[in-house]
């Protein structure tokens, strides 16, 4: 079972950091950025990411000192000493200079110093799917807040171009007004009308740069200068209205029934047709709930990080039932000493099967705790796995949802517009009322931001949705 983990855990080591390179080391004034740019920039400041990054040095360097009972363990020493005893019967004195050098060799520990060695190696694993997961959480911020910037923009186009269909309007309605054809009233609501759209624009621009904020705070970059972002496949809407051209609609003309209309206007759709769906490219969700949960149980680092520990886990526990056995060792030295009466030199030779300090009770009890954390640890797997589950099953539901809304919100706008432009045109000649062709603005423009907000939630939502299932 774990054989096949590990060769995931390589894979996911080599793509995550050796082979890591980064298009973008900073941000510069005027850059356009991609959501794959921010995402790199995001994983390259991440001070988690970082931290996890050196739990894997930690892990690693404990590997190595496991593996160091292997080697053999050198002593020297080398001392002098004198000795001077001087009374009334007899004086006496000594001296003594000695020296000595030993070589200890671990010959075979029943297994202990294997068990310690593959638990280490398991809580490497484990941290490099830490950090793993680090990555795939702080690729999931960027990408929410890189969508939110992209909403937030789509909106401040919507909301200038209603500025700009307010202002054709108040001058519509101002020359009405100045030739006799509408009330004091109509005039009056349209300046209202011009102000609350300038105000949205005030306040959804300020939404934008809030956005740019918490880009900025995901990307962990402070005084951040300014800089464009680019639309994704799943946001890619245009800037794509025109300019008002003012007309002069001053002239008026009778027709043979009474109807009064300007003589000169000329319809100008141009503004009120920012056509947000002109440009945008829709793909429907390509795999089942099953299969989704399949790929989040074959790719979350969470729950292969927790596998991994739950296999530390168990050599832990086979290493405190070995901690009844002895340790053959080996040892060689040489010493050498020197005093006032003689000199020796001599080679020892050793072999030794010994334990260290084995306390049965203590050992037993440790046992069972090492038991009870095994049980633990598999229990933990199990609550990660339905804890995936759940948040796919979550994610892909609320993903699902949102692409049914697609299609049905871009048939309203179509529809809002329609209706817009058909009020236009009856207040243009006189048919219609101010209150009809306020109403249908409104619509028009309120069904425009909830396709907006729409599409952001979607996006959000598919990321969620990849995130649950261990994909960036």
């Amino acid at each position: 079972m774990f054989n096949k983990i590990k060769i995931i855990s390589l894979i996911l080591i080599l793509t995550c950091s050796g082979t890591t390179s980064y298009a973008i080391e900073e941000i510069k004034a005027g850059d356009t950025l991609s959501i794959n740019d921010c995402v790199e920039l995001a994983i390259k400041n991440s001070p988690e990411i970082q931290i996890n990054e050196q739990y894997i040095e930690m892990y690693d360097s404990r590997v190595g000192q496991s593996k160091a009972r292997y080697f053999p363990s050198i002593g020297a020493s080398a001392g002098y000493n004198f000795n001077n005893a001087d009374s009334k019967y007899y004086s006496n004195s000594n001296k003594n200079v000695s020296a000595q050098v030993s070589l200890n060799q671990l010959i075979y520990s029943f297994g202990k110093v294997f068990s310690q060695v593959k638990m280490q190696k398991f809580y490497k694993i484990a941290a490099q799917f830490d950090l793993e997961n680090s990555i795939l959480n702080t690729a999931n911020s960027v990408k929410s807040a890189y969508y939110a910037v992209l909403a937030a923009k789509a909106n401040v186009d919507i909301q200038k171009a209603n500025v700009l269909v307010n202002e054709r309007q108040y001058n519509r309605t101002k020359a009405f007004f100045d030739e006799g054809l509408v009330s004091k009233i109509d005039l009056v609501n349209q300046e209202v009308y011009l102000s609350d759209a300038k105000i949205s624009l005030i306040n959804a621009e300020n939404t934008y740069q809030n956005a740019i904020v918490a880009l900025n705070s995901s990307m962990y970059i402070v005084n951040a200068p300014d800089y464009q972002i680019e639309n994704t496949e799943t946001f890619n809407f245009d800037k794509n209205y025109a300019e008002v051209n003012l007309i002069n609609i001053a002239n008026t003309t009778t027709k043979e029934d009474g109807t009064i209309e300007p003589k000169d206007a000329v319809l100008t759709m141009q503004v009120e047709k920012n056509d947000i769906l002109q440009n945008y490219k829709f793909t429907k969700y390509p795999y089942t709930l099953e299969e989704s949960v399949e790929k989040a149980y074959k790719n979350r680092p969470d729950l292969l990080s927790m596998m991994a520990t739950q296999d530390a886990v168990k050599e832990a526990l086979s290493y405190t039932k070995k901690s009844y056995l002895p340790d053959l060792t080996g040892s060689v030295g040489y010493n050498w000493q020197n005093n006032s009466y003689y000199s020796t030199n001599g080679i020892s030779l050793g072999a030794f099967l010994s334990t260290s300090n084995l306390n049965i009770m203590d050992t037993k009890l440790k046992i069972k705790e090492s038991k009870a954390q095994l049980e633990i640890a598999k229990k933990n797997v199990d609550l990660v796995k339905q804890n995936i589950y759940f948040q796919v099953q979550n994610a892909y539901i609320n993903m699902i949802q949102l692409e049914k809304n697609i299609p049905l919100m871009r048939t309203k706008v179509k529809q809002t517009l329609e209706n817009y432009e058909l009020a236009d045109a009856r207040y243009e000649v006189g048919l219609g009322n101010f209150i009809e062709l306020q109403d249908a603005k409104e619509n028009y423009n309120n069904a425009q931001r909830d396709y907006i907000q729409n599409i952001f939630r979607y996006n959000v939502a598919l990321v969620d949705l990849q995130t649950a299932m261990g994909e960036r």
